[in-house]
This record gives C-alpha cells, structure tokens and sequence, in this order.
C-alpha cells in the first residue's frame, strides 16, 4: 500500500493521501511520496493538471501527524518545499484539492497550497494550533488572509474553530460544493475542463495571476506582458487559430 495513491486519468493526475486510519495525517512516508510525485509532476509533460485529495471519507488530511514528529520525523515531515512537500513549493501547473472530509491545521494548510477547491458537502475547514498552544506555521496565517476577509481569517486563527463547507463557498475559500459520493468526480471534471486548454497559456496565467498579487501594478504590468509575448509566439497559438478557422478540436502541443 502506498502512502500516496496515484491515478492517471488523460492529462489529469490524482494524487491520494492514503492513510484513512490516521485520518490522512502526514507522516514520513507521506510526505516524501507526496514530494517525489510533484517533482516528477511539474516536468511531466503529459500531466496538465493534478488533483490531490484524501483516502475515505472522514478527513482530507489531520495535518502533521504528532506521533511521528515526536518519533524523530520532523526532517522528512518538512522539507525545502515545506510541510508534507507542498506548503512552499512553487508548481507550474494548476492543482486541485479535493477536499473529502476535515481539512484542519496542516491539512487545512495543504488545501491553501492549491490552486481551486472542490469540497464534500460535509468538509470542514480550519486551524485550530491555537487550542493546542500552537500557531498554524505552514502558511495558515499568509495565505488565509489572502483567500479571506481579513476579519474572517483572524477569527479562524484566533478561535481555532472550523468553518463548514457551505460558509467557506459563500466567501470564495472553495469553488464548488458537491455531495460526497460526486466529489471526485467533479473535481476530476474541473481539472478535465482545465486540460482541454492549451497547457502553456494555462500554466502562464496561472502565473501571472499569483505572481502579480506580490507585484507593484507596473510590475505586474511588465509580467503580464513578458507572459503575453512568450504565449503568442507559441506553437500552441498558432494551432488554437489554425483549430478555429478549420472548425476543428485543437491539438495542443504545450510549446
């Protein structure tokens, strides 16, 4: 058994967290095998975008499994691209999260590490360190700020009480909300959308919109236009034209 289940479905990847008995906490094994397969992701070439969720249906991920910090882990647990091999990791390519039960502290953290969110009906949202005499130490704190009201990500850090599914789609933290028995599905059928795209034009916005929320707007301005030159002398512009006039489905090369 694997500590990450793969799948590959057309361009699309799934990853899995697959340790349903320890509610998906990330461990050793977890975290290396979640960092060897996005290396071996970014530069695959047939794999436009990947979509990361958790085995069963009780939790997304528990974050950091305690247990296996204190048995000496911690190394393996967070490496250079962060907790569980994602949280400070730069990915060209868009991610998904499925997110199929609780995602609290580190697992909550990993869902921030992605791009868009298809959550359970039933999924939970949160980073409860601060009950625990902890503060959420692997981007919580940046990156909920960011994808929330100011005011509601400082009642999820302070209080450290978790958000349903419904409250975190009203306020734009999750793109849709799907019964439990469809969330793979679904959020297979967004990356599928996604990968109907020419994949560098995909990759280059997603760039640019994450880079530039960093950026001065003449910055920003000089990024996007960088990207728009490197986009339109692409093969794959060409072939979107060629595609059009010809009344035909485009053969994306991702060049």
């Amino acid at each position: 058994m694997s500590a990450v289940e793969r799948e590959r479905r057309g361009h699309v990847e799934i990853l899995t967290i697959n340790r349903p008995e320890a509610r998906n906490a990330i461990n050793s094994d977890v975290a290396t095998a979640m960092s060897a397969a996005l290396d071996e992701l970014a530069v695959d070439d047939l794999c436009w975008v990947v979509v990361l969720t958790g085995a069963g249906d009780k939790a997304f991920s528990a974050g950091m499994d305690l247990k296996a910090f204190a048995s000496g882990q911690g190394a393996n647990i967070i490496d250079a691209n962060g907790f569980a091999g994602i949280t400070r990791r730069t990915f060209p390519k868009p991610i998904i999260a499925a997110i199929n039960g609780s995602a609290l502290a580190g697992g909550c953290e990993i869902m921030l590490s992605c791009d868009l969110v298809v959550a359970a009906d039933h999924a939970k949202f949160g980073i409860p360190e601060v009950k625990r005499g902890l503060v959420a130490g692997a981007g919580g704190l940046v990156r909920l700020p960011r994808r929330l009201p100011r005011a509601v990500a400082l009642e999820l850090a302070l209080t450290g009480e978790p958000m349903d599914a419904e409250r975190a789609a009203q306020l734009g933290l999750v793109n849709k909300v799907v019964p439990g028995a469809q969330l793979l599905d679904e959020a297979v059928a967004l990356a599928e959308l996604i990968a109907a795209n020419a994949p560098l034009a995909v990759r280059v916005s997603k760039q640019v919109i994450v880079e530039s929320l960093d950026l001065s707007e003449d910055d920003a301005w000089k990024l996007n236009d960088t990207s728009f030159g490197e986009v339109m002398g692409s093969a794959d512009a060409m072939e979107g034209a060629v595609a059009f006039a010809e009344k035909r489905a485009p053969n994306w090369q991702g060049k």
